[in-house]
């Protein structure tokens, strides 16, 4: 494969949710193992390890719990990010603990993520885990969802088994957002319907986990309609050879940019035309996201970091107070009143959360109207106030410039994560 067609491959996020012991660790080495991505001395570390547990056979879980340590110590467990590829495409998987207490690093790992990986274990079926994870993946707007029914080995087989599961699980889904749900009945630790198909169950005609994860369509989850590009940096060479040249550097959070359309830049209002496109490569006819690209236009106007360059007749809302679904990352509390930096796309601005609104029971997925407090892990809907306007866009929408973070001004930790409702 040339440098070039590797670079040009699709990359495809993805996360891993599950209860402590359904087998994610499993099914990740598994995918890693089966597909050919991982180095030999780290098999062989893996299989050193599974014989001094005296484990008959090589336990693929080690090759992802690079966190034991941590485990072990009771420290805070973070995301682990992991990195394969297979020659259709590249991959990236946000690994999230499964406990109640780490909902927010779930909510961190899945916050980019296209595709998320739900295990359920066939002999519990659909538990409090499954929902909570579910309802935060729907909540964050991932387009597809995976249900991959594990341990399919220790219920034999059975397809009467996966088919209660899938009911079960469809009917609580029901009452989620999500349009594109599939389900796979897999053994991880056997490697059954992972990446090769399994003489298990010749009832299941549907794809293999791995061939989904390489085919599923994820061009359209972008937001190819809504033309939104933030301003990140401006760009002014100042060399004999580009005296003149004026670029607007950022990356495209949604719609699709050529060179002669008409745009409008906020907050000024001033209209001009896109002259060029260009990127580290050369100047390109298009640009839509994720690309990070250079845009200079026909006319000089004043733009700087924050301003976003959009089109006349489709422009985001121009909001200072937010109506906003806030997951509390901080295991300091919120305090009334008080202020905090809020960042959206790359603009910033300080703000204060006006007014709680209500709390989600992340389990039941009830509103509870009489708890205000808003500590970590909670997920809050709340009205926040910014000292300027921000051009903002439903989470629905568009997922870039519909979310925010706030920061605290004094330690300068990221505290919590928002979805912008309209």
């Amino acid at each position: 494969m040339s440098d070039n067609s590797y670079l040009d491959m699709q990359l495809l996020r993805f996360t891993t949710a599950g209860s402590v012991d359904d087998g994610k660790s499993t099914l990740i080495g598994r995918l890693l193992y089966d597909s050919k991505s991982i180095f030999e001395d780290q098999l062989e570390s893996v299989e050193n390890s599974s014989k001094k547990r005296g484990v008959d056979h090589v336990d693929l879980a080690l090759l992802t719990d690079g966190l034991k340590d941590e485990r072990e110590q009771g420290i805070t467990i973070d995301v682990a990010y992991r990195y394969f590829a297979t020659p259709k495409r590249k991959f990236i998987i946000a690994d999230t603990p499964g406990h109640i207490q780490y909902t927010r690093n779930m909510v961190t790992g899945a916050s980019t993520a296209n595709l998320a990986l739900i295990l359920v274990d066939a002999r519990h079926g659909v538990v409090e885990q499954t929902c909570r994870h579910s309802f935060i993946a729907s909540l964050l707007q991932i387009p597809h969802l995976v249900i991959c029914v594990n341990k399919m080995d220790l219920v034999d087989f059975s397809e009467e088994r996966f088919n209660e599961i899938v009911k079960e699980y469809k009917e609580f889904a029901s009452k989620l957002n999500v349009s594109d749900i599939r389900f796979v009945p897999i053994s991880a630790l056997h490697g059954d319907n992972v990446v090769n198909r399994s003489e298990h169950t010749p009832w299941y005609d549907g794809e293999t986990l791995l061939h989904t994860l390489e085919t599923i369509h994820i061009d359209s989850d972008q937001d190819h309609v809504n033309a939104r590009f933030p301003v990140q940096t401006v760009i002014r060479p100042k060399s004999d050879e580009y005296h003149d040249y004026r670029g607007y550097a950022g990356r495209v959070a949604g719609g699709i940019y050529k060179p002669g359309d008409e745009v409008v830049v906020l907050p000024s209002g001033f209209n001009s035309k896109i002259k060029s496109i260009d990127t580290m490569e050369g100047q390109v006819e298009e640009a839509f996201a994720p690309m990070s690209v250079t845009i200079t236009l026909e006319d000089d106007i004043d733009i700087s970091r924050g301003d976003m360059i959009v089109r006349p007749n489709n422009q985001p809302q121009v909001e200072q107070d937010l109506d906003v679904m806030l997951c509390w990352l901080n295991n300091k509390a919120a305090q009334p009143r008080a202020k905090y930096i809020i960042r959206h796309t790359s603009n910033e601005a300080r703000c204060i959360i006006k007014e709680v609104l209500y709390k989600v029971n992340i389990n039941t997925l009830h509103r509870i109207e009489d708890d205000k407090a808003i500590t970590m892990n909670d997920i809050v809907r709340v009205k926040i106030r910014s000292t300027k306007p921000l051009f903002i866009d439903e989470y629905n929408d568009n997922r870039n410039s519909g979310s925010i973070i706030l920061v605290d001004e004094s330690t300068n930790e990221t505290v919590a994560a928002g979805m912008i409702r309209l």
